[in-house]
C-alpha cells in the first residue's frame, strides 16, 4: 500500500519523527535527576554525556526536513537506550520510544516505499502511465 500523495505523506511523517525526538531529547534531560539520587551520584562526565545526548536529539528533530535527518535519527536511538546503563528506568522509556521510532519507519516504508530514501517525484502523464518527460 503505498499514500496517493507520497511527497505530503513523507512530510507528515517527518513531522512526526521531529516530534518523536524532542521528546526524547526531554526525557534524557530527567535522567540527571534520578542518577542524582543514586549511590554514585551524578558526576560532571554523566551530566556532559546526557546534555550532549539532549542537544543531538533536539537538533536532530531539526534536521528531519533533509534526506540523512532519518538516518541520524535512527543512529541516536542507541545512545538513548544505553542511557540504561546510567538509570534503569531509561531502559523502558528508551526502549518505548525506540519502539516508536521503529513503528515510523514501518509506516513511511509502507506509505513511500522506503524507510530511509528519498520520496520518489509524482508520475505525470497520461492514463496509460507512459511519462510527459522528454529526453
Amino acid at each position: 500500500m503505498t499514500a496517493p500523495d507520497p511527497a505530503r505523506a513523507a512530510k507528515a511523517l517527518r513531522g512526526a519523527a521531529a516530534a518523536v525526538l524532542v521528546l526524547e531529547g526531554i526525557a534524557v534531560l530527567f535522567v540527571p535527576r534520578g542518577i542524582a539520587q543514586t549511590e554514585e551520584g551524578l558526576g560532571a562526565g554523566r551530566l556532559t554525556v546526557l546534555l550532549v545526548l539532549a542537544v543531538l536529539l533536539i537538533l536532530a528533530s531539526g534536521l528531519q526536513r533533509r534526506e540523512r535527518g532519518l538516518l541520524i535519527g535512527t543512529a541516536l536511538q542507541l545512545p538513548l537506550l544505553l542511557t540504561g546503563l546510567l538509570n534503569s528506568v531509561m531502559w523502558v522509556v528508551a526502549g518505548a520510544f525506540v519502539l516508536i521510532w521503529s513503528y515510523l519507519l514501518q509506516v513511511r516504508k509502507q506509505l513511500i516505499g522506503t524507510p530511509f530514501g528519498p520520496v520518489a517525484a509524482p508520475r505525470t502523464g497520461d492514463a496509460d502511465g507512459e511519462g510527459a518527460a522528454t529526453p
